[in-house]
């Protein structure tokens, strides 16, 4: 690939030698720096274009200088350039503009753009700098650490509400006082056992190197609710890796939902599950019976969005199908996710 950047001079002298120019100075800064830095005039046209802009944007600058600073610009934002035009021309610098640009090749890359005047020696300002640097990878990190935000968020609210509801199944069961301690006891700590499953690939204790056979992944996830279950895995397939947390934490939000809003939620609801093989394929079926009437959610929360992100992760499909008896969902899974 070619680019316009220029040798930087040689800026090591001696005592005896004159110093360099400053503009030599400002041209071996430019060529050498990490961010892209282009200068354009007021009409938005491109008149500077350093290697460190080829490389992010793709252009070289035989291409670029003379046109409109527009091609870099998406056009959902071609309004942002009329502003920063508007700002220039009055004298103001733009720092840390976050924004979207577009490469050669159309892709789009998240930016930080720092925009200064350009005055001529007369002092009359006749373009403008712009520095730009890519955050991409930035904003990838502070988008995950939202979404871990965001479930930590969902998973400790539903831990509270799947407390409270044990709790009070537990008072409702008609047991003494010792009964109820005991039931509600067993079944936080089943409760707690089957969380942990949901954050099996999460941390450095080997945790992501589990096995568990699928009967027994379904086992952990419902027995906080037994006595309102009835299973039945017609399989013996291990999970592994990955999907031993995208699928415990799939079958959580199933139970969790239930025990806040269905069957699982009052001691007449009654929930069957029904694992089977299907060629390549396995198939699972949530049934639930007696619990509340429930109907399909008006807006999509954070545990719809988890529910479908885990879905697509493993491969699978899930239909919901909200009877007036209860919910009932089909999930189909290919095996090969199990050792994801």
């Amino acid at each position: 690939m070619t680019t316009d950047s220029v040798a930087p001079l040689p800026l090591v002298f001696s005592g005896t030698e004159s110093a360099p120019d400053p503009r030599d100075w400002l041209s071996a800064i430019i060529a050498g720096s990490d961010d892209a830095i282009i200068s354009k005039n007021l009409e938005g046209n491109i008149q500077s274009w350093n290697a460190s802009a080829t490389r992010l944007f793709g252009y070289t600058a035989e291409e670029v200088i003379g046109r409109p600073i527009t091609i870099l610009i998406p056009d959902d934002r071609l309004d942002e350039e009329p502003r920063i035009i508007a700002a220039i021309r009055e004298g103001k610098r733009v720092e840390h503009f976050e924004t979207k640009r577009r490469r050669k090749d159309g892709s789009l890359i998240d930016l930080s753009l720092t925009i200064s005047p350009i005055r001529n020696a007369s002092g009359v300002i006749v373009g403008a700098s712009k520095i730009a640097r890519d955050i991409t990878e930035r904003r990838k990190a502070q988008e995950a650490q939202s979404l871990i935000l965001s479930e930590m968020r969902h998973r400790i609210k539903n831990l509270f509400t799947l407390t409270g509801g044990i709790v009070a199944l537990g008072e409702r069961s008609g047991a003494d006082k010792d009964g109820v301690l005991h039931t509600v006891r067993d079944r936080l700590a089943a409760l707690a056992r089957a969380h942990d499953l949901t954050m099996a690939d999460h941390g450095d204790d080997g945790l992501g190197e589990r096995e568990v056979s699928l009967a027994d992944l379904l086992e952990a996830v419902l027995r906080p609710y037994e006595g309102l279950v009835e299973a039945e895995v017609k399989v013996n397939h291990v999970v592994t890796g990955r999907a031993l947390s995208n699928i415990a934490l799939l079958l959580h939000e199933l139970a969790t939902n239930a025990a806040k809003y269905g069957c699982l939620s009052v001691l007449e609801g009654h929930l069957e599950v029904h694992i089977e093989e299907r060629d390549d394929e396995l198939g699972l079926v949530w049934d639930e019976t007696g619990g509340p009437r429930i109907n399909p959610p008006e807006t999509t929360g954070f545990g719809s969005r988890l529910q479908t992100g885990l879905v697509s992760a493993l491969g699978a499909t899930l239909n919901r199908d909200w009877r007036p008896e209860g919910l009932c969902v089909t999930l189909t899974l290919p095996k090969a996710a199990l050792a994801g």
